[in-house]
């Protein structure tokens, strides 16, 4: 059974787990302690790991880190386009999995400083046409 993308959905005791192939299809559900967790995924060799990023994510983050796997957190807005049906544990962590395996890459350093750029040209030319507005209606007809 080979792993490409784990889903893990956490509760305060309880963890629901779910792991998805190369295809995208469902291979495991397993519900978990979080011992037992930390126990399962020393033994899998995953491509990734997805939570929803919250206070006791970043604790199993690290610990799965340890373990040398690549984890990723994502914010709830954007796992729940992903979720198909009714509320469930296993269905927000096959949501999870699915926003992991999708998400688009975040910007380049010198991407992000263009669109600052043109932010910053935009404005001052705002500020300029404003200007020039005060001054045209201040003139006598």
């Amino acid at each position: 059974m080979e792993l490409h993308t784990i889903g893990i959905d956490l509760g305060k005791t309880v963890f629901h787990l779910v792991g998805l192939d190369l295809r995208g299809e469902v291979v495991v559900r397993k519900k978990f302690s979080r011992t037992q967790l930390l126990r399962f995924t020393a033994n899998v060799h995953v491509g990734l790991i997805g939570m929803e990023a919250c206070g006791g994510s970043h604790f199993l983050g690290r610990a799965l880190r340890e373990q040398r796997h690549e984890v990723r957190l994502i914010p709830a807005q954007y796992v729940k386009p992903y979720v198909k049906t009714n509320k469930s544990d296993y269905i927000d962590a096959e949501a999870i999995a699915e926003a992991v395996a999708r998400r688009v890459a975040s910007r380049s350093c010198s991407v992000s400083a263009n669109v600052g750029t043109l932010t910053c040209e935009d404005c001052s030319c705002k500020v300029l046409v404003r200007s020039c507005n005060s001054a045209r209606s201040s003139l006598p007809v």
